[in-house]
């Protein structure tokens, strides 16, 4: 049950203690790809998975704004500091926590956001007020699951195939080339083991990392299938898993 939809009353009758909390970014994602990619993958990955366990769950609202201001070059994109990102996130699962949803699972979809999820997840759990852990989509799956050979990227062709499969009417095809053009082959300015570059507009012109055209939509429908097939296993684990007597001790 998404809460976004519901009364009080329609949350009230529910019997679960499970919700899910997708986390994403406004951020740019080339000039082919919008700037809620990461929104909006979390959120289709998480309302699939909850589609496919036979249990209740609280779907809460997605957190649009993450830690991105690696790409604040780059016009439209939002970021807020992993301080302020940790401390909205811990918030809102205890808000799910005091109305009984206590086992929350934050599914995301922005590479920055990794970090402070964890950390966040962590003392949710430690402090005893929810057990809380984080599943970021594109580290749950690989891509060569489903014949992709290519790696991750940014704007490239994993995250855009997901797009196209999701939303095609948010993807421009006829700005791959100029992606691509632009783009860089990996992620940052590499020497002796240290990311010299802090921002992606010092080693990618267009924002890109991978070539966008290399992808599709029939990747993206195998991509999302294959991840909320593995979020929603984890969902299932998360239900059932005997939290340690220390977590609620503290």
């Amino acid at each position: 049950m998404h809460l976004t939809e519901s009364t009080w009353r329609d949350a009230d009758a529910m019997e679960t203690s499970l919700a899910v909390l997708p986390v994403g970014s406004t951020e740019q994602h080339g000039p082919h790809a919008p700037l809620g990619t990461d929104a909006l993958t979390a959120e289709a990955i998480a309302a699939e998975a909850v589609e496919r366990v036979d249990r209740e769950v609280a779907v809460a609202p997605t957190v649009p704004v993450g830690v991105a201001a690696e790409h604040r070059q780059f016009t439209g994109t939002l970021w807020v500091s992993p301080d302020s990102f940790r401390s909205y996130v811990r918030e809102t699962a205890e808000s799910l926590a005091h109305h009984g949803w206590d086992r929350v699972v934050v599914v995301n979809g922005h590479g920055g956001n990794v970090a402070p999820l964890r950390e966040v997840c962590a003392r949710l759990s430690r402090e005893g007020t929810a057990y809380a852990v984080p599943f970021t989509w594109f580290d749950a799956v690989d891509p060569a699951e489903v014949g992709f050979s290519g790696a991750m990227g940014h704007g490239g062709p994993v995250e855009t195939s997901l797009v196209s499969h999701l939303r095609p009417d948010l993807v421009d095809e006829t700005a791959f080339e100029a992606a691509a053009e632009g783009g860089a082959d990996g992620w940052g300015e590499w020497q002796d083991g240290v990311n010299l570059a802090y921002d992606s507009a010092e080693f990618s012109d267009s924002g890109v990392v991978g070539d966008p055209g290399e992808g599709s939509a029939d990747l993206g429908e195998r991509l999302h299938d294959l991840a909320s097939d593995r979020l929603a296993s984890l969902l299932d684990t998360v239900a059932t898993r005997e939290i340690p007597v220390e977590s609620r001790e503290h």
